[in-house]
């Protein structure tokens, strides 16, 4: 793009050996264009009427559909002001007018080569992240699975719960609660470490707004209860007080797995929400809860939220000491408990999707 018809002239009859070339007088008429085709690479006139190359590119970074479009910024103006500017605008060269077709074509050349590479490093970093992610997301399973094997009184409670965790979230989202928060989440990540939310005893949380990876990890809240005697897991009758201590364990416990899992294998954004959601989801906003006592906002959010998911499941499905209660009783219940043991806000939430609980 240039308003000079003999560099425009110029530049096609060059670019024309190598390149599907288009060749434009103004910013508008590039913007007109880019309407319909989205080029590899644009080369942009600096000093034009109506509206300047600095402009233009403003514009352009600004506007997503093209802001990863390299941008060489053609100009007869050579100071060292003009090009830093340039380059903080995000451009990738600069190409002295008049130009010599050798070197045009070959700043071109190489600049295109680059974006190839990075194209093709890119494709190869998110075919092995979800490689990944898919090998995680097995892990959890198996790891979840078998901790919801060994209690027959909790059948697919990890995968109800995960449902539950994710439905809050969404609905905290939009409705702006604790959004901040949240927003230094991955939104995958929660749903993940909600499974694991009965594991052990540390939190930490990592990545923003990838809340599918955070939900992910909650799936491991229970992963503590490996510890826990059978026979205390599936005890048909009501627990004693010293069984009912060692059940509580499973808390601290799923935070040590997990712990050891971050210490060999990395500090991990998952990991650290999925042991949030193990160690915390047993603490109440009173204060009353276990395993640190932890009151109001002192309880991570993954654990409050958790608290909510686990206890509606618990209250709706049959268990050794009780028969299932109807959707409307759990309703009931959580409510009755509003800033006792659930963070107000999080059960005014729940309140309004509580109809997507009974759905799920």
């Amino acid at each position: 793009m240039d308003d000079n018809d003999v560099n425009l002239s110029t530049a096609a009859k060059a670019l024309s050996k190598q390149y599907r070339a288009f060749t434009l007088p103004s910013a508008s008429d590039m913007f007109d264009l880019l309407n319909n085709i989205v080029p590899d690479l644009i080369l942009l006139d600096i000093l034009m009427p109506e509206m300047d190359g600095f402009e233009a590119m403003r514009l352009l970074k600004n506007d997503t559909r093209y802001s990863d479009i390299p941008v060489l910024f053609l100009s007869g103006q050579n100071d060292a002001a003009t090009e830093a500017h340039g380059f903080e605008l995000g451009a990738v060269d600069f190409v002295s007018k008049p130009f010599s077709e050798p070197v045009l074509l070959n700043r071109i050349k190489t600049h295109l080569e680059i974006e190839e590479l990075i194209r093709n490093r890119t494709d190869m970093l998110l075919q092995r992240t979800e490689k990944l992610l898919r090998l995680q997301n097995s892990m959890v399973s198996i790891l979840a699975n078998m901790v919801e094997s060994r209690d027959k009184y909790t059948g697919r409670h990890v995968e109800r719960t995960t449902k539950f965790v994710k439905i809050l979230l969404d609905a905290m989202l939009e409705r702006g609660v604790y959004f901040d928060e949240i927003s230094h989440w991955s939104f995958e990540e929660v749903t993940s470490s909600a499974r694991l939310h009965d594991i052990g005893e540390t939190f930490i949380v990592e990545d923003p707004l990838n809340l599918e990876f955070v939900i992910s990890s909650a799936r491991l809240h229970d992963i503590g209860k490996i510890t826990i005697s059978d026979l205390i897991l599936n005890k048909p009758d009501k627990l004693t007080a010293d069984e009912y201590e060692l059940m509580k364990t499973h808390a601290l416990e799923g935070e040590k797995i997990i712990e050891s899992i971050i210490t060999e294998s990395g500090n991990e954004a998952f990991l650290q929400n999925a042991k949030l959601f193990a160690g915390c989801h047993h603490e109440k906003w009173d204060g009353t809860g276990y395993p640190r006592g932890m009151k109001g906002t002192e309880i991570p959010l993954q654990g409050r939220v958790m608290a909510i998911a686990d206890v509606y499941d618990a209250l709706v499905s049959n268990r050794s000491y009780k028969s299932a209660f109807p959707h409307e009783k759990a309703i009931e219940i959580i409510k009755e408990s509003r800033g006792s043991h659930f963070d107000p806000e999080i059960v005014d939430v729940f309140l309004e999707v509580s109809s997507l609980f009974k759905e799920a």
